[in-house]
């Protein structure tokens, strides 16, 4: 089976609400999976949709244990998909619905790896806002993570604040505070040094990662870095706010 059919599948699959289909689990590699993800980004091009760049997951150690997976992963972002704060998402719409707190990043200059240094990845960020990643358990993430990575990762929407543009080549992303706030109440402090070698080492590695299919990470795109913190659930009436000190608040509300 080729990735384009693989793709294919994944995509008649949607069309019917029936994601990670049987007839692909257990017979991907990794590197399947991502090509397989590429080919599903095409579908989705060739439909009308709009690249808005890529996703970093399973960059906090919180994270991978929670998932059970103990490497990073990417994703890509569609237009469609990014979403402002304060909107208000529809609990019955969602598989399991997840939410992660990260740093949405905009490029200013391409990189395209292998050699990609975390300086130069810094140097190529042009801005940074708030952003949650609502993410779906649509599978079997731990058990089979080839086929997770084919469909894209879990994504499904990711909701951004305030943009900080240009960004001051003296702002660390590493160093950014965070607190997450539900319904009013303060759950967790987490800061940017959770992220295995902060947001900047998240953007060097996706760069690295895309090199290795041929792909350079594109001047203008934005790239959600990597939660700081583990992953939590999306609860019907709930109120989730994450706050990124220099950054700004970002919120989601789920009815």
């Amino acid at each position: 089976m080729t990735p384009q059919q693989a793709a294919e599948i994944i995509w008649e699959g949607r069309k019917n609400n029936l994601h990670c289909p049987p007839a692909l689990r257990g017979r991907l590699s990794l590197e399947e999976g991502y090509r397989v993800q590429m080919e599903l980004l095409a579908l989705e091009l060739q439909a009308g949709e709009r690249q808005a760049g890529w996703k970093v997951g399973l960059t906090a150690k919180a994270i991978q244990q929670q998932v059970g997976v103990h490497e990073r992963v990417f994703g890509h972002l569609l237009e469609s998909g990014e979403l402002p704060s304060g909107t208000v998402l529809k609990f019955a719409d969602l598989i399991q619905p997840h939410f992660e707190n990260e740093l949405c990043v905009i490029l200013g200059e391409s990189l395209r790896g292998p050699g990609v240094t975390i300086e130069q990845a810094r140097a190529a960020i042009s801005g940074a806002a708030p952003a949650i990643e609502v993410v779906e358990h649509r599978g079997d993430t731990a058990g089979d993570l080839p086929l997770a990575m084919a469909d894209n990762a879990e994504q499904k929407f990711f909701v951004t604040g305030p943009l900080t543009s240009p960004l001051s080549p003296e702002v660390a992303l590493v160093d950014t505070a965070l607190e997450i706030h539900i319904d009013g109440a303060m759950v967790e402090e987490a800061a940017g040094h959770a992220v295995m070698e902060g947001p900047e080492g998240s953007v060097a590695w996706l760069a690295n990662k895309l090199g290795d299919f041929g792909r350079t990470l594109e001047a203008g795109s934005k790239v959600i870095t990597g939660s700081f913190t583990k992953q939590y659930p999306g609860v019907a009436g709930q109120r989730y706010e994450a706050r990124f000190t220099p950054f700004g608040s970002v919120v989601i509300e789920v009815e």
